[in-house]
């Protein structure tokens, strides 16, 4: 859910309009947009680059792994669930909501990932190794925003 969706939901399920300090917000959001919309493009460009990076940095810090033994199907599979929550991140971005990282991305997260005996140290390394790479191709501001979301999903499986 948007942050716009958000806003006129709060209002209408109390029947009035939006108040001065939502509508506040709702202009902050409209002045980020061209940001949002830089870091979400630059995400998406970069998606292939930042997972086949970070799982290189991730393997030199975490050699024995499913993701690491050889067998390309586990390591495409790996690779690709890093490469979906890349996307969910550009969303939430979009967004200007953790809320599309929440509900789709992290709720379960925990459990499935134990049922597919994965330890769960090793996706959190792996989300500070993606998060890492994609802060080397953004500008500071632009790093500031991206961070918050990569740290959801690293507290998610804390």
């Amino acid at each position: 859910m948007s942050i716009v969706t958000e806003l006129i939901l709060n209002a209408d399920s109390e029947a009035r309009y939006p108040a001065p300090k939502e509508l506040r917000i709702f202009q902050d959001f409209l002045k980020t947009g061209e940001q949002r919309i830089r870091i979400a493009r630059l995400l998406a460009e970069n998606e292939q680059r930042i997972v086949q990076n970070g799982s290189a940095r991730f393997w030199e810090r975490v050699p024995v792994t499913p993701s690491n033994s050889g067998n390309p199907r586990k390591t495409a599979s790996c690779q690709r669930d890093q490469g979906w929550y890349i996307r969910l991140i550009a969303y939430s971005i979009l967004a200007g909501s953790e809320k599309p990282l929440e509900e789709i991305g992290t709720v379960g997260i925990k459990e499935m990932y134990n049922s597919l005996e994965i330890p769960l140290r090793n996706i959190v390394e792996c989300m500070r190794c993606l998060k890492e790479e994609a802060v080397l191709l953004m500008s500071p501001e632009d790093a500031a925003e991206v961070v918050p979301y990569f740290d959801l999903i690293i507290r998610s499986l804390s």
